[in-house]
């Protein structure tokens, strides 16, 4: 019972009460009505809010595959067993089940009333200007709203990093349907676990994301519903980077191995909507927090709604501004690229779109084409735009059977020699110009850093600028081809 319920013996002032249990059991039977408190819990019950509504919350957690790992091909060559032992060691949540307070949520509430269904707001906001230190074993202490996260995250690994070490940052969220009372709020979070503890090498894992919906009251005093997954729909959902250590002189190098790999589930769900709380003396109620109790249990009529995946892109977008700008599916990239006679803006990716790291160190392009409308007229003007995973394109180069597709495939996989690699290609595939940009970028924002003025050097590119000339150069170099 300890190891499927140990939460329950910490959550409240140390001690185990029953009626912890009780909407679980209830819920259970079809029953729920109360959180009911037994006489002798009440005099432990120091810090106990009897005034909020309470709901359990339970952890899902199946254990990353690891044969997903492309260093697992090799048998982990030049990975030791200590580096990975944290990531083989967790096989179940740190915590089954926690309970919640209605009224934590309430950091889900639109910041104004009259806010659109679909427009993003942020929870957690921070601005990424440098990359944060990888060799780091223990989180800093949550503030504010991220303490609501810290606890629902840290329920599958105790550490629990709430500020990512590379952009995108924080946690955003938007309406997906109102009604009278009520409120269905999906969102989004970027966070990240340190697997090991010292004298071990740090071990990060990111899951590509937290999303997830919450349904509250408009005063946050009652939560209906509750859930929070990473997305499994993918081949490719975590990545995961480690530092090694010098034999020699003991300290870590500043070089961090990488991979990625699928987790099958990692999930956070309600246990039955929040429920009030009464205290029973000698088999009557001495307390009981007035409220219409029958609301657990009422129809919602919704009055606006937008559709899930809707949400969904809209949050994407928060995150990736540069999103703006339509991205199709590889195949289809080109052939509409053939039939509107422009270029294909082709990002070659080892991990996904998801992976808090896939545009490196620096301000990574979401900085760079943020706010820049010239950017963004120029993409959704002269390009179709596309992005895959390398797996993605290995499979359809070795086993696709369309020769046209497979062919596709071998020209873009024939420039790969970076972690994030940028193509500008013919409709047939040919890859007129090809750009180093992450690295010129890493130095352009290692160059604003390093100078101690705050001002650029004569000989300092700003990153917008590489960017916009790469794609002009693509243009000039296409113009025979398109018949410009």
């Amino acid at each position: 019972w300890k190891f499927l319920f140990g939460d329950l013996f910490q959550e409240v002032s140390g001690g185990f009460f029953p009626f912890l249990f009780s909407p679980l059991v209830q819920e259970y039977q079809g029953t729920a009505t109360s959180i009911t408190i037994l006489e002798e819990d009440v005099s432990q019950m120091k810090s106990f809010d009897l005034n909020e509504e309470k709901f359990a919350m339970m952890a899902r957690f199946q254990p990353l595959l690891s044969e997903t790992m492309s260093k697992s091909k090799n048998g982990f060559l030049g990975v030791s067993n200590f580096t990975l032992s944290g990531l083989r060691n967790w096989i179940v949540p740190d915590k089954v089940l926690r309970v919640f307070s209605a009224r934590q949520f309430h950091i889900f509430l639109p910041p104004k009333e009259d806010l659109k269904l679909g427009e993003p707001w942020w929870i957690i906001f921070k601005k990424l200007r440098e990359q944060l230190p990888s060799n780091r074993f223990y989180p800093p202490m949550s503030k504010k709203k991220e303490d609501l996260i810290y606890k629902l995250l840290s329920m599958f690994h105790p550490r629990l990093f709430v500020k990512t070490r590379f952009g995108p940052q924080g946690a955003v969220a938007c309406l997906m349907a109102t009604s009278e009372s009520y409120y269905t709020v999906a969102f989004r979070i970027h966070a990240e676990f340190q697997l090991n503890e010292p004298p071990l090498s740090p071990f990060w894992f990111s899951p590509g994301q937290f999303t997830g919906h919450v349904i509250l009251s408009k005063d946050s005093s009652h939560v209906r519903d509750f859930r929070l997954f990473v997305p499994n729909h993918k081949p490719l959902n975590v990545e995961m980077e480690w530092l090694y250590k010098d034999e020699e002189n003991g300290s870590f190098s500043s070089d961090l191995d990488m991979d990625t790999g699928y987790l099958p589930q990692m999930e956070l769900e309600s246990w039955g909507p929040s429920i009030p709380t009464e205290i029973y003396q000698k088999g009557k109620i001495i307390y009981r927090r007035l409220c219409e109790q029958s609301r657990q249990f009422e129809d919602i009529v919704w009055q606006q709604a937008i559709s899930w995946e809707k949400a969904v892109q809209q949050l994407e977008v928060a995150m990736y501004p540069f999103l703006e700008v339509t991205y199709l599916p590889f195949a289809e990239a080109f052939k509409q690229a053939k039939a509107e006679n422009k270029l294909v803006h082709f990002i070659l990716l080892w991990g996904s779109l998801d992976d808090q790291s896939c545009f490196g160190p620096g301000q990574g392009l979401r900085d760079i084409i943020l706010g820049n409308s010239q950017i963004l007229t120029l993409l959704k003007n002269s390009f179709i735009s596309s992005w895959s995973q390398v797996h993605e394109l290995n499979e359809i180069q070795n086993n696709h059977n369309n020769e046209s597709h497979k062919k596709l495939a071998q020209l873009i996989l024939e420039k790969y020699d970076s972690h994030v690699k940028m193509l500008l290609c013919l409709p047939n595939g040919t890859v007129v110009c090809t750009s180093p940009f992450v690295d010129d970028l890493s130095k352009a924002s290692e160059e604003i850093r390093s100078d101690d003025t705050g001002c650029p050097s004569n000989s300092f590119v700003h990153p917008v600028t590489i960017y916009e000339e790469f794609l002009q150069e693509g243009l000039f170099r296409a113009q025979s081809f398109l018949h410009v």
